[in-house]
């Protein structure tokens, strides 16, 4: 697991919201998304595509739990009725990248928390969130980003 921090700007998003158990429904929540955004000719080499998971499922029920799958979009563009809009609060992150596969996913949400607490950091109340760019998924890598202090 590669880290690094980071100064993350604020971003403005356009996003779906998914609310259940985290799973399945996160990858149909973010197929939609991307589906969106091709109709909207937003998805480019240089798109960054956000999922955002808003509450811990060994605190919140399943049923209750809240999943974003977002994209950032430029501040002049118009949003219709069809998604949300949202912005993502910059800040410092500590940025971990990670194949994109279930299991090395897992365990990087498995030792992010322990990392982080050895390193001194620690977390604030921003979202976490995964991020993914072009790039990074045709190499099959993703990052997860948690906000510190």
């Amino acid at each position: 697991m590669n880290i690094k921090i980071e100064t993350l700007p604020t971003c403005r998003t356009a996003y779906m919201r998914q609310i259940g158990p985290y799973g399945s429904n996160n990858m149909q929540a973010m197929e939609k998304l991307k589906q969106w955004a091709a109709s909207k000719k937003l998805l480019s080499q240089t798109s960054i595509i956000l999922g955002i998971a808003h509450d811990n499922p060994e605190i919140v029920l399943p049923e209750d739990c809240r999943y974003d799958a977002g994209i950032i979009i430029s501040d002049d563009y118009q949003i219709d009725g069809s998604i949300n809009e949202g912005h993502l609060s910059g800040g410092k992150y500590a940025v971990y990248t990670v194949k994109h596969t279930a299991e090395d996913v897992q365990k990087a949400w498995g030792e992010i928390f322990a990392k982080l607490a050895h390193d001194g950091y620690q977390i604030d109340d921003r979202p976490i969130f995964e991020r993914y760019s072009e790039e990074m998924v045709a190499n099959h890598y993703c990052e997860i980003c948690v906000p510190v202090k």
